[in-house]
């Protein structure tokens, strides 16, 4: 269960943040995919917090394939006037005669497990729900459509490349099956250029990189989490690989405050980067988080990286900041607090 107080004191600098743009939503129709899910979550807490203090009058229809596993988990959404969620899959996702102003395609399944079991499960899911959903926004006569991307779509970054641009022209290497995520993203993207030249849909990208703070399950492939869990629970933090990977970590408030900038504020077909140009190895995080949360040790086991990337992954976010004026305002050690506190860790 995450903590409240620090949830709320997170919308709070969402909502500040964004102050000058919430106008923009009022009175919207908004059909979201993936709502149920980490990014969906915080675009619809935030979204909650914007209205019931401006009166937006905003309505959401929430697609998931479980609408009461997250009526259960988030209760303050599944239940908050204007929302409506409902039971169904992108894949089967068909025009049913209703009007929207914005669609937000945030359905994704990053299940590291799934592209090792059934990467072509993994890529249908991202490529055919993507068609299924810019198809329900042509129906629905929609405004704009909202892709959340990844920063997997750039393939394996080289060691030169300090941080990745949007106008960086390299793939993910298409032979091996772990790439089946990263590669249906660049068809999705594909798709969305497709569907904006073909059927004039106004479509806007983001490209998220790794993010930390509190939501995010420390149970899962992330390894920032699992850190974070085990120093939690008073276990070493322990390294399998020789932590040499390089990664860096947007807070979620911050991805919040840029995935709803982008929304209200890009172009037409703009795409930009969403994450922290802050590159940290693994192993340095494994020892920063042992020795924030608890004064833990950590060990490095220096096995053979198995992960879909063992190099760079940090993008350059020079375009989003000169262009929407978006900031970082939570550093690593501070994310990291936080995200522990919110899972019950008190320092």
């Amino acid at each position: 269960m995450v903590d409240r107080a620090v949830l709320e004191s997170d919308l709070d600098a969402i909502f500040g943040a964004l102050e000058a743009d919430w106008e923009a939503l009022r009175g919207k129709r908004i059909f979201m995919t993936g709502g149920t899910g980490l990014l969906g979550r915080w675009m619809l807490e935030s979204l909650a917090e914007a209205d019931r203090r401006l009166r937006l009058g905003v309505s959401v229809t929430v697609l998931t394939r479980d609408s009461h596993a997250f009526a259960a988990k988030a209760p303050n959404l599944a239940n908050y006037p204007g929302f409506a969620v409902i039971t169904g899959d992108v894949l089967n996702l068909n025009a049913n005669g209703e009007r929207y102003d914005l669609v937000v395609h945030a359905a994704t399944d990053a299940s590291a497990s799934l592209n090792e079991s059934d990467p072509r499960l993994m890529f249908d899911t991202v490529v055919t729900g993507t068609r299924r959903a810019l198809d329900y926004a042509v129906a629905a006569g929609a405004e704009r459509f909202y892709f959340f991307s990844s920063g997997a779509v750039y393939g394996a970054q080289p060691p030169q490349v300090e941080r990745v641009p949007e106008g960086y022209l390299g793939g993910p290497d298409l032979g091996t099956h772990r790439n089946a995520y990263a590669e249906g993203k660049r068809a999705a993207e594909m798709l969305c250029t497709i569907y904006a030249r073909q059927f004039g849909l106004d479509i806007v990208t983001a490209r998220i990189f790794a993010l930390l703070g509190p939501l995010l399950s420390l149970d899962i492939h992330f390894a920032a989490g699992n850190f974070i869990r085990d120093a939690i629970a008073g276990r070493k933090v322990v390294v399998q690989s020789a932590g040499t990977a390089v990664r860096s970590y947007l807070y979620l408030a911050d991805v919040t405050t840029w995935l709803w900038t982008i929304l209200v504020r890009a172009k037409p077909g703009a795409i930009y980067n969403v994450g922290s140009e802050d590159g940290v190895s693994v192993g340095d995080l494994a020892q920063r988080v042992a020795r924030l949360v608890g004064n833990r040790e950590f060990e490095l086991l220096g096995q053979a990286d198995s992960g879909w990337n063992p190099g760079r992954y940090v993008p350059s976010t020079e375009k989003i900041r000169q262009e929407l004026g978006v900031l970082q305002t939570v550093g690593l050690d501070d994310a990291i607090l936080r995200t522990a506190n919110a899972n019950g860790w008190s320092s």
